[in-house]
C-alpha cells in the first residue's frame, strides 16, 4: 500500500469534522469562539535527512516543517510537541531544538522519547492559533486565480546535492508571509514534495486544473535542471492563489492560472506534465 491507499483506507474511519477529510495538511478545531490549528510530520533518517547529520540539524528541520503548515494555515504557533528517538548527540539535538524555537518564538509543550537500534525517526505536533477566517485551504482555489509561488525554487535540491544541507536541513518557515497573505488569498499550501505535485494536489482538491507556464517558475540561482528542481520538494515556500488584481502584501511570482476543471488537474505550458511530478512515499 502506498501513500495515496493508505490516506484513502484512513478516511474510512470515523473523522473529526477538523480534518477535513484528510484532504489538507493540518486539521482546524473550532473551540471557545476561536480555530486551533494542529499539524504533524515525522521525518527519518535516510528519508529526510543522511546518516550521521548533525543531531542539532534533524531538530531544526524538524520542526521547520511543522510551522511551515501552521504558515500556510496563516496561524500564529502556540507550541510544540516532539516524539524524539534518543541517539548519540542527543544533547546536540537539544540545542538544535533551543535555535530553531527561540527563532519563531515558539514554545515546547512536551512529547514523547524512546530508544531502539533502527534507523531514527522524529515527530513533531504544531499548534497554532487561525488568524483569519476562513482559514486558508488547499481546496479553495477558484477558476480565474492567479498562481503564485514565494521564494525560489530549488534551493533545497542544491544545498543536498552540495553536501552543506543549509537549505536542505535549515528551510526556514515563512510565517511572517503566511500571516500577511491570509486574508488575500483563496488557497494556499507550502510547497514541501515538489511544486509541481503540489500544484496538481491543489487543483485537485479545488476542483479546478492549474496551469503552470515553466519560464515563470523563480528558481534558485545555480539550479541546471530546472525541471529536477520543480519536482524535488523541501523548499518550502508558500503556494497560493489569489484574484489576479490583488494587491499583494508579500513578494511573489506568478507562476500561471487557476482553470475550469478539464481533463487533467496539471498543465505545464498547456500541455500534459510529466508522470512523476514530484516525491510520494512508497
Amino acid at each position: 500500500m502506498d501513500e495515496s491507499g493508505f490516506i484513502a483506507a484512513l478516511r474510512t474511519l470515523p473523522l473529526h469534522p477538523g480534518a477535513q477529510d484528510l484532504r489538507d495538511d493540518a486539521a482546524v478545531i473550532e473551540i471557545g469562539g476561536e480555530a486551533l490549528v494542529v499539524t504533524h510530520d515525522a521525518i527519518a533518517e535516510g528519508v529526510h535527512y543522511r546518516a550521521g547529520t548533525d543531531p542539532a540539524d534533524i531538530a531544526w528541520k524538524l520542526v521547520a516543517v511543522n510551522l511551515s503548515d501552521l504558515a500556510a494555515k496563516a496561524a500564529e504557533p502556540i507550541g510544540v510537541l516532539i516524539g524524539a528517538t534518543l541517539i548519540q548527540r542527543a544533547e546536540r539535538f537539544v540545542e538544535g531544538l533551543r535555535d530553531v524555537l527561540e527563532a519563531y518564538g515558539v514554545k515546547l509543550l512536551g512529547g514523547d522519547t524512546i530508544a531502539h537500534g533502527g534507523p531514527a525517526t522524529f515527530g513533531c505536533t504544531a499548534i497554532g492559533r487561525a488568524t483569519v477566517r476562513p482559514v486558508p485551504a488547499r481546496s479553495e482555489a477558484q477558476a480565474g486565480d492567479a498562481l503564485y509561488v514565494t521564494g525560489a525554487i530549488g534551493a533545497a535540491m542544491l544545498g543536498f546535492e552540495a553536501g552543506d544541507g543549509a537549505a536542505y536541513l535549515r528551510p526556514r518557515p515563512l510565517l511572517a508571509e503566511g500571516l500577511a497573505l491570509g486574508p488575500h488569498v483563496h488557497a494556499m499550501m507550502d510547497v514541501s514534495d515538489g511544486l509541481l505535485l503540489d500544484t496538481r494536489r491543489m487543483a485537485e482538491a479545488s476542483g479546478c486544473t492549474a496551469a503552470i507556464e515553466f519560464d515563470a517558475i523563480p528558481f534558485a540561482q545555480g539550479v541546471s535542471d530546472r525541471l529536477a528542481a520543480a519536482r524535488w520538494g523541501d523548499d518550502y515556500a508558500l503556494l497560493f492563489t489569489a484574484p489576479a488584481d490583488a494587491a499583494l502584501p508579500v513578494s511573489a511570482t506568478r507562476i500561471g492560472t487557476m482553470l475550469a476543471k478539464g481533463a487533467q488537474p496539471l498543465l505545464l505550458d498547456g500541455k500534459s506534465p510529466p508522470e512523476r511530478l514530484g516525491y510520494e512515499h512508497r
